[in-house]
């Protein structure tokens, strides 16, 4: 009965051990996983209301790279009831440069996005549009794992974005940003999103 008792005790031991040696680096990512994230943000002001949500499924080619796709919904409403609504869609590669922590709990990326989004405008009292639109960026930002599944993201800076807009009527345009100066400040206007990994 004692050997049975030893034997059971050291199994659940080993066990924990193992379970906290795994939760170590279970914080991190690691080739093979895969994961979920969304943003959505609300706002409203004297002008104009909006809203946005924004999610996204991503899976790790080794420990530092990860290749996903993504869904873009947003639109917005101003004093005059003009209206735009926008759908898009694309591809984005995410690289993992940095990881803090024992725990690996932040990782640091920047990610590439190309993406087609379709805009439709609603003019008041005039008939609606539809635009279509090529877009890329270069985006900074960084995971915090609060558990070994969920993280909070961080969407910290656009450094990079292009944009390239067919109107059904009138000519295209195109425009590029570039954003170096916000690393002046770059928590001026962070995006928050949630993401959970399995």
């Amino acid at each position: 009965m004692k050997k049975i008792i030893l034997s059971i005790l050291a199994v659940a031991a080993f066990g924990t051990a193992n379970a906290q040696d795994g939760d170590v680096t279970a914080k991190g990512f690691a080739k093979g996983d895969m994961f979920a994230e969304g943003s959505f943000s609300i706002r409203s002001g004297d002008v104009e209301d909006s809203w946005s949500f924004t999610p996204k499924v991503g899976y790790m080619i080794n420990d530092k790279i990860a290749l996903g796709g993504f869904l873009a919904f947003s639109g917005s409403e101003d004093n005059a009831n003009n209206k735009v609504g926008r759908f898009g869609l694309g591809a984005f590669a995410r690289y993992y440069f940095l990881s803090l922590g024992a725990d690996k709990a932040f990782q640091a990326y920047g990610e590439l996005g190309l993406g087609y989004t379709s805009i439709k405008t609603e003019p008041d009292g005039v008939e609606s549009s539809t635009n279509s639109a090529m877009n890329a960026n270069i985006d900074l930002g960084i995971n915090y794992f609060f558990t070994s599944h969920w993280a909070a993201t961080f969407e910290l800076a656009n450094i990079l974005s292009y944009n390239n807009t067919n109107p059904e009527n009138g000519d295209n345009s195109s425009d590029l940003n570039i954003e170096v100066n916000l690393f002046n400040n770059i928590f001026a206007q962070p995006q928050f999103g949630l993401l959970y990994k399995w």
